[in-house]
């Protein structure tokens, strides 16, 4: 299940609770600037303007909890901005051309975003530049890893298959592993 690849850092309180993170984070992308209320022990309230979301909390039995300790990188061979224009536009091609992966690539200098289908050469694709480097390497992700809560992020990607997603706009810190 790619939610056990997903890992809540920190930040905005009760979220882990949620039974289905992605629906959740859909429902959130319903608005622009939601105001959640936590009043209730079994649902939380998104508000904005005149519109309202209930969405349910999960039996805590099912939740798979994030670990106490802290969790570092093993190491930090890249590391590039994704503005939140540029992360949407790459899902949004992953589900058009119905695509599998998500890929670091660094090649000719500059580092890319690219949604393909990594098994298949003939993989329709989209690429986003997002950097420079002076290296050579590519970093596979599985789209379906790639939750977060719309935003901006600075992104650290280690060769040990993990990585780490900072939004710029809340206290928050996801780390997704790579495929190897």
């Amino acid at each position: 299940d790619g939610i056990r690849d997903l890992v809540r850092s920190r930040g905005l309180g009760d979220v882990y609770k949620r039974q289905d993170l992605n629906q959740f984070l859909n429902g959130l992308s319903l608005h622009n600037n939601p105001d959640l209320d936590f009043e209730n022990d079994n649902f939380v309230v998104i508000k904005e303007g005149r519109s309202r979301s209930k969405y349910f909390f999960a039996d805590p039995n099912v939740i798979v909890k994030p670990p106490e300790k802290s969790i570092e990188l093993p190491t930090e061979d890249v590391s590039f901005e994704l503005k939140t224009e540029q992360l949407d536009k790459l899902l949004k091609a992953a589900g058009i051309y119905q695509l599998p992966d998500l890929a670091v690539i660094g090649e000719n200098g500059v580092v890319k975003l690219v949604v393909r289908d990594k098994k298949k050469d003939t993989s329709n694709d989209y690429a986003v530049v997002v950097g420079e480097t002076e290296g050579n390497f590519v970093f596979n992700f599985k789209v379906e890893n790639i939750k977060l809560i719309p935003g901006s992020y600075d992104v650290v990607v280690s060769q040990k298959l993990l990585s780490k997603f900072t939004c710029r706009e809340h206290d928050l810190t996801y780390y997704i592993a790579l495929e190897p």
